[in-house]
């Protein structure tokens, strides 16, 4: 078992976040000023897997309140192929996401942080939101 990489890809900013091996600690990671479509971001995510052992890719889909697929599913899902094109040993995983940039900003203020302090990392918290849910529903595939 590997180390999952949990990613919050927008339209401006991507943000991530990371489990260990034992699915014991998540925690938010670096915020970058890339969008899905750029292979910036992809020569970024090369360096974060050259920085640990990842065996699993879990991609927040967009999912309007209703359950439907929102309007932007379709380039996260073109965003997850191309991943998968890139890096063919990292499972492609796609969860939920509603709801997490509320949560991600409500334990930004209970941490503390707020105005531009909270914007530069709420995408990677929206992550580290995403990570913990899938944990907590039983890592399911």
């Amino acid at each position: 078992m590997a180390s999952v990489l949990a990613i919050d890809q927008g339209t401006k900013k991507t943000g991530f976040a990371v489990a260990d091996p034992l699915r014991i600690a998540v925690q938010p990671i670096e915020q970058v000023a890339l969008a899905g479509e750029s292979d910036e971001l992809l020569d970024f995510i090369a360096g974060l897997l050259d920085e640990r052992d990842v065996d699993t890719f879990l991609i927040g889909l967009p999912f309007n309140m209703d359950g439907t697929e929102g309007g932007r599913a379709a380039d996260v899902r073109r965003f997850g192929s191309r991943l998968n094109e890139r890096f063919p040993k990292v499972e492609v995983l796609y969860w939920d996401e509603r709801l997490t940039t509320k949560e991600a900003e409500d334990l930004l203020r209970s941490a503390g942080y707020s105005g531009r302090q909270a914007k530069d990392v709420k995408d990677s918290w929206s992550a580290l939101v995403l990570l913990r849910d899938w944990i907590e529903s039983g890592e399911p595939r």
